[in-house]
């Protein structure tokens, strides 16, 4: 019975599951889906997810979505090496921490500036308030400090010496506002020392392999959406702007 993966590189959510998947050695078929041209509002995909959402995994008649779900059942499917989600109680409780911590601290921040300072944009030619985008990355500075001073301390990674697969579900989504030419890293030396930790374990041509739609997305040609798709990104933007 094989392994699918549904994701879309362009999510941080996909890409720590393409990065673990990878890293771990675990054969799966993957399946590319392109959330901004709308696949995944198709009847094909939507008999997988109702949801209509990416990441999912699928192994037969078994189908799982939401991102630290998967994550965590391919660390106890394929007994990957314990520093990922390691049996210490209080490693797993520091890591199941920042799982419970990061949707709307860091996923939802950061993926709202690469939507407000780059595709509403592009989609709509329109910009995004100064107002409504000094807001926006004053919650992200807060966020990340509070990562930083809370989560991270002066230690090399989240539990100790060794990765968890909070840190690599972390730095992915601190890469997101790369998109929009937007660093975080720069003026956090600890910050981007950590960053620069993750990568270098996670290796620098997985890394950028799985960053790369990410890095391009500037040059993305919205013309070629449809009009049916375009009307579901701005129903989308709608939510990012509240």
């Amino acid at each position: 019975m094989s392994l699918e993966l549904y994701l879309d590189l362009i999510s941080a959510p996909c890409r720590v599951i393409y990065i673990f998947a990878k890293m771990n050695h675990i054969h799966f078929q993957y399946f590319p889906m392109d959330l901004l041209q709308g696949q995944q509002h198709s009847k094909e995909f939507e008999a997988i997810s109702i949801e209509k959402k990416v990441p999912v995994l699928r192994e037969g008649s078994f189908i799982l979505s939401e991102s630290v779900a998967i994550l965590l059942y391919l660390t106890r499917k394929y007994s990957t090496s314990i520093y990922w989600y390691p049996p210490d109680i209080h490693m797993r409780a520091s890591i199941d921490e920042y799982m419970a911590w990061q949707h709307e601290s860091l996923h939802i921040p950061m993926r709202k500036i690469l939507w407000s300072k780059l595709l509403i944009p592009m989609i709509t030619g329109q910009k995004v308030p100064e107002e409504k985008m000094n807001d926006i990355l004053k919650q992200v500075q807060t966020n990340i400090q509070l990562f930083s001073d809370h989560f991270l301390k002066d230690k090399p990674f989240i539990t100790g010496k060794i990765i968890c697969v909070a840190d690599l579900m972390a730095v992915v989504e601190m890469m997101q506002p790369v998109g929009a030419n937007h660093n975080i890293f720069l003026g956090q030396p600890k910050l981007n020392a950590w960053r620069q930790r993750v990568e270098e374990i996670v290796g620098s041509r997985l890394f950028q392999e799985a960053h790369q739609k990410l890095f391009t997305i500037k040059k993305w040609d919205t013309s070629l959406l449809n009009n049916s798709t375009k009307e579901k990104i701005l129903v989308m933007v709608q939510s990012v702007n509240k």
